[in-house]
């Protein structure tokens, strides 16, 4: 089933679709997450498989912190145990995992956990696979504007000197690269505040399928459409069909 098609080079994942999921089937929400986990396992693995140098998924948004105290403490529960169980399956694949977000809002004891999984898998060269957690894009754009205002404040730059490029450091993460495909699940069509600046030449593609029922087949569906796209980036391509104007 390994795509015969080029593949993204950063493809990011917005997991929707858990709780419905489980009260489809009349569970509890946690229920939802738990059937989750297995996704994110065969998802993973295909991607590493078929040669996605980057995956970055949205586990936990910021906002997800005022979700009911229960649910949170199950939903931390569950990144702890994938934490520790994925690290065999990690390790055998050559995926490297990192967290993304503002993490020190984290347990202590998923924290710790977190940080021995990144270290353990951190020789990984085939894939990196980050979890983004207690992320939102917002907070990492004023967490950006902060540390180069801060460089201003400190007298290492002037206003007038800074840059994209410069923003772009002052990211969460400064190695990711721009993300190519964007895919959400459950049906819904938005962003939610996931990579606002990573994605914002994204290709998207939304699944009707709940995150549950998303299937390696599936994600080769959203690949293939990905690989019949046309990016142009804001320019106009040489022998570009869309450019072309239509004769009077």
């Amino acid at each position: 089933m390994k795509p015969d098609f080029p593949v993204p080079n950063h493809v990011g994942i917005i997991m929707d679709g858990n709780g419905r999921w489980a009260r489809r089937g009349g569970w509890v929400r946690l229920k939802g997450h738990e059937a989750g986990v297995k996704t994110v396992r065969d998802i993973t693995t295909a991607a590493a498989e078929w040669g996605i140098p980057h995956l970055t998924l949205y586990a936990f948004s910021s906002e997800n912190w005022g979700r009911p105290k229960k649910e949170v403490t199950g939903l931390m529960k569950f990144l702890k145990r994938f934490l520790v169980e994925e690290r065999p399956l990690l390790l055998k694949n050559g995926i490297k995992l990192q967290g993304l977000g503002e993490l020190d809002r984290l347990p202590t004891d998923v924290l710790v956990v977190l940080q021995e999984t990144e270290s353990l898998t951190a020789d990984g060269t085939k894939m990196v696979l980050r979890l983004a957690l207690s992320y939102g894009g917002k907070d990492e754009l004023l967490h950006a504007a902060k540390s180069m205002a801060r460089q201003v404040k400190e007298g290492a730059c002037e206003i007038q000197d800074l840059t994209v490029e410069m923003l772009r450091s002052s990211l969460y993460d400064a190695s990711m690269p721009n993300v190519d495909l964007v895919i959400r699940t459950a049906g819904e069509q938005r962003l939610s505040g996931f990579l606002l600046w990573q994605a914002s030449y994204a290709e998207f593609y939304f699944s009707q399928s709940l995150w549950p029922e998303f299937t390696q087949t599936d994600f080769l569906h959203a690949l293939k459409d990905y690989a019949s796209r046309v990016r142009r980036f804001g320019g106009v391509l040489e022998n570009d069909p869309a450019s072309e104007i239509p004769s009077s």
